[in-house]
Parts: C-alpha cells; sequence; structure tokens
C-alpha cells in the first residue's frame, strides 16, 4: 500500500466519529508517514474533496490545522452540494466523480446516474470546442441534478 494510501485511510479513521470531523496538523500526518507536507496535501485534495462529500477548511503557520467534515445529508442536501461545488467549468473526470459519488451515496439511482454522465460526456459536447464544452457540461450537470431533485 503507497504512502498516498496510508495517509487516506489514518484521515478516514480519523474522520469515523460520531460528528465526522478530523482536525489535524500536516505537520504531524507528514512527520508519522515520513513524506512532505505537500503530499498531505494532494491527498487531501484528490480525496477529501466537494465531489467527494467533504468540506475542508485549512489554516496555515505554526498552529495551523486542516479541518476535514464529512457531509452527511439527506439525497436532496447532497445533490444540493454538488450543484453548489461545481464551478463555471467542470472537466469530464470531475464530472464523473461528482456523479459517481452521488449514485454511491444512494442520491442518484443507476438510470439517473447513467443518463446525466451521457450528456455531460466529451462525446456529447463534442461540437464545442473544450473551453465551451467546459462550461456547458458544468451548466448540463447543474441543471439536471437540480431537475432530479424537483419531482
Amino acid at each position: 500500500m503507497g504512502t498516498s494510501d496510508l495517509i487516506a485511510r489514518f484521515i478516514m479513521e480519523a474522520l469515523d466519529n460520531e460528528e465526522g470531523i478530523a482536525e489535524l496538523q500536516r505537520s504531524m500526518i507528514a512527520s508519522r508517514f515520513g513524506c512532505v507536507p505537500s503530499q498531505i496535501n494532494y491527498v487531501i485534495s484528490t480525496r477529501f474533496s466537494p465531489e467527494h462529500g467533504y468540506v475542508v477548511e485549512s489554516r496555515r503557520g505554526g498552529g495551523g490545522y486542516i479541518r476535514i467534515k464529512r457531509v452527511r445529508s439527506s439525497p436532496t442536501e447532497l445533490i444540493m452540494h454538488a450543484v453548489n461545488a461545481v464551478g463555471d467549468t467542470l472537466d469530464a473526470a470531475a464530472a464523473r466523480v461528482f456523479v459517481t459519488n452521488l449514485h454511491e451515496a444512494t442520491a442518484l439511482d443507476r438510470h439517473s446516474a447513467r443518463l446525466i454522465l451521457a450528456a455531460v460526456s466529451d462525446s456529447a459536447l463534442r461540437p464545442l470546442r473544450q473551453p465551451e464544452r467546459d462550461r456547458a457540461r458544468a451548466s448540463v450537470l447543474k441543471h439536471m441534478l437540480v431537475t432530479a431533485i424537483s419531482d
């Protein structure tokens, strides 16, 4: 198991409490796993991002910390959290992560997830140039998610 996996597992274990919140110090984690603090940042940005269902607060400096909170919500709240986390542009990989996580959290059924993924795929948006494609993808995903909860 790689260092990033070990760090992610450590953070997940810290999140396994009643509140679903972990407050950690980068330097402490880096020292524990014998890595540089930037590797901690990498793990957090790739595995504990809003599209993965987490809110991350960070304060740098001597007494700095990282506070990670797992979003435990109703399906509607999870979908709205995703809608609010999507920016003005969105690449295909990030869209896939959002939809997959919503499906795994049972906020979207399999059929809806597949339809949304098809609508925001590169092949569906092929007539658009890349910058417009990513803007269109973000807009389409937001509208489809809002429509999914408005029934």
